[in-house]
């Protein structure tokens, strides 16, 4: 890894939050994700399953994490399985988990070689009254490959079939979506390095530059500062591009008097940033692009003002589009016949911002969380109104990153520009 090693009390507390929410007398067994085939010989580059992560800080593939806390052998309560390490194969793959690293890692004292954990699994599981299994519940998923944790479901039911199975990802998704203070410290690293980055960037871009060659800059600055990478394929959409949500071809010229759409994040530490900025290529806003990034800056302004604990995401996103309707009638997009005449089920105002407003953000950049349910302290989501404006050939999307606390919300990317005045201040230098 190339992030600095983590407080292993995340993955402790992270573990104990969990356990503490299952029936008694149960066991829950997470699976490493897949490593998928490319093509020829070659696989993608892995990327480990979150839910496994988020118990144990684990990157390596292979692994499993078992919790069986009511265990009459207390040595066996907490489990971490892994590879046990070739000499041959590190020739070829590169180093694997010794026992001391993987314990520093993820706090878990007992390690298990994967190579003999058959045999000690189905002694816990005929102990065991319940087992959690974990499946991929993320609202968003768009796949229908069973993956590694689908088949591992399908040998448990058909290897156990009268044991009571339950389901991890609920207890995730209530879980996840509330971030502790150790977590939040990791992935203000995110930012910090994600706010580096887009200040180089400020001083980069002008007319001519190509999107890639901006996308260049962002991966170099991210792996230059520890970053994992990514946190997700970086859009830098210039002139009419940005009206394009996942616009990520990035291969056009940046020309003078457009607007340039940049989204991206660094990973840090499995924690992933999420940042959008609109900036001007010549590093000035003409009187209409300002008319309109700062009707875009006051709806961020109004949806972070509502982000608060006991909203939820409907009623706020509703809320929001009140006050895009207003904004948009201000700057001439709407007129009040279009307000009047308007399809409640398809508002007016969404012809100029036509995605969501905020979304859960952690160790994935769409995170668990809810949807429907109030907003609780500890929870951390984006803030990302858009004005997209097909006759003008202009997109504007403003985003930053807020954690919601009792005490207030806090704007983890309060340090990052975001005026007209502190953007034009920073290109012109």
């Amino acid at each position: 890894m190339k992030y600095l090693p983590l407080n292993p009390e995340i993955f402790i507390n992270n573990r104990k939050r969990f356990i503490k929410e299952m029936q008694p007398n149960s066991i829950a067994i997470f699976v490493s994700n897949d490593e998928w085939p490319m093509n020829g010989d070659a696989i993608h580059k892995f990327k480990q399953n979150t839910e496994l992560f988020w118990l144990s800080g684990i990157e390596q593939e292979d692994s499993m994490v078992i919790l069986f806390p009511d265990n009459p052998d207390k040595k066996y309560r907490e489990v971490l399985v892994l590879v046990r390490p070739n000499d041959l194969m590190e020739k070829w793959n590169g180093k694997r988990l010794r026992v001391e690293e993987a314990r520093k890692i993820s706090g878990i004292e007992t390690i298990v070689w994967l190579d003999s954990i058959d045999s000690l699994l189905q002694f816990w599981v005929h102990l065991a009254d319940n087992i959690y299994l974990d499946t991929n519940e993320n609202d968003r998923k768009s796949t229908t490959i069973r993956n590694r944790e689908y088949r591992f479901v399908d040998e448990m039911k058909a290897a156990y079939p009268l044991h009571n199975f339950h389901r991890a990802a609920k207890i995730m998704k209530e879980l996840r979506g509330v971030k502790m203070k150790e977590e939040v410290e990791v992935l203000q690293k995110a930012i910090d390095i994600t706010e580096n980055t887009f200040r180089r960037l400020l001083k980069f871009i002008k007319p001519g530059v190509f999107e890639y060659e901006i996308e260049a800059e962002i991966f170099h600055s991210f792996l230059s500062q520890r970053a994992t990478g990514e946190a997700y394929g970086s859009i830098i959409a210039s002139g009419d591009r940005a009206r394009t949500l996942h616009y990520v071809s990035n291969n056009e010229e940046c020309r003078d008097g457009e607007l340039v759409l940049m989204d991206f994040g660094a990973e840090y530490g499995g924690y992933c940033a999420d940042l959008t900025r609109t900036v001007p290529v010549n590093g000035k806003f003409t009187r209409r692009q300002k008319t309109v990034y700062n009707a875009c800056l006051h709806l961020h302004n109004y949806a972070k003002s509502l982000l608060k604990p006991g909203i939820n995401l409907v009623v706020y996103t509703d809320m929001v589009g009140e006050e895009a309707t207003q904004q948009f009638l201000k700057i001439g997009l709407l007129r009040k016949s279009d307000v009047k005449n308007e399809d409640r089920e398809n508002r007016a105002y969404r012809k100029y911002l036509y995605h969501g407003i905020s979304h859960h953000l952690g160790i994935d950049v769409h995170d668990l969380g809810t949807k429907t349910d109030a907003l609780k302290p500890g929870m951390l989501l984006t803030v990302e109104p858009g004005i997209y404006i097909e006759e003008e050939q202009m997109g504007v999307r403003i985003e930053n990153n807020i954690w919601i606390t009792k005490n207030g919300n806090v704007d983890l990317m309060k340090n990052i520009p975001m005026t007209v005045e502190e953007i034009e201040s920073l290109m012109k230098k």
